[in-house]
């Protein structure tokens, strides 16, 4: 009967962590340039004093799914998505770099180029700060031209660059908010080959229907487990029972 509790017990925790992953992706169904997080179980011998026999399961995030999601037209001049792979660089109030997907990009009063999260998004200079204008434009390198305010109609400027960066996806762990970051710390390189387009927001990666359908996989194996635990109950009750005189 021990051994049974201890399984089942571990068997529950771990799928109440599984199914804290699944509504995770769940809940960021609908936000823009977001990697849904992989799971899995796998059998774990206990380490330290105790029996060989004992065992538990255990849920692990393996990686995540770097799968591009579908674009959606917005026309907007600043709306942009990556174009295959790659990423945008933006930088955290520690001034370190992550990566992101979201390009749903606004200019604040001061001039900042920020994404929808408020995160400053970064040039081949650092944060990318516009002067006033009447219309910018966005290439597909990166490259942020503007018409000054005031100025001619045939009157541009080149103001900064997007920086884009590819690195390996091996190399990356995911933090919290949906960014990635390096796990040497060490600054993005830019890659001349990412390239982007304009008008377009790359939509969540998440599958509905399938974590819809792993939630109702993950529920009834927790009741399995809690059925389990309340017959390891019943039987020390039986036991019990058997044993008095």
């Amino acid at each position: 009967m021990d051994n049974l509790l201890y399984i089942s017990m571990a068997g529950a925790r771990e799928t109440s962590m599984a199914q804290a992953t699944s509504a995770n992706n769940l809940a960021n169904a609908k936000t823009t340039g977001f990697k849904a997080d992989l799971a899995q179980f796998r059998a774990m011998p206990v380490y330290g004093d105790g029996l060989p026999t004992r065992a538990f399961a255990m849920a692990e995030r393996p990686g995540f799914n770097f799968d591009q999601g579908s674009l959606v037209s917005t026309g907007r001049d600043l709306d942009v998505s990556i174009r295959g792979e790659g990423w945008f660089v933006t930088q955290t109030e520690d001034g370190e770099e992550r990566l992101t997907r979201r390009g749903d990009l606004k200019v604040t009063a001061n001039g900042e180029l920020l994404n929808g999260l408020d995160q400053p998004i970064l040039g081949d200079g650092g944060p990318i700060a516009l002067p006033p204008f009447e219309k910018l434009d966005i290439a597909r390198d990166g490259t942020i031209t503007i018409r000054p305010l005031g100025a001619e109609a045939n009157a541009i400027a080149i103001v900064d660059r997007i920086r884009m960066v590819n690195p390996d996806p091996t190399t990356l762990d995911k933090t919290e908010g949906g960014l990635f970051k390096s796990r040497d710390d060490e600054p993005f390189a830019a890659d001349a080959a990412v390239q982007l387009d304009s008008g377009f927001l790359e939509s969540s990666n998440v599958s509905v229907v399938e974590e819809l359908t792993n939630m109702i996989s993950l529920s009834r194996k927790f009741e399995v487990q809690v059925k389990l635990m309340a017959s390891v109950e019943e039987n020390g009750r039986v036991l019990d029972r058997l044993l008095q005189p």
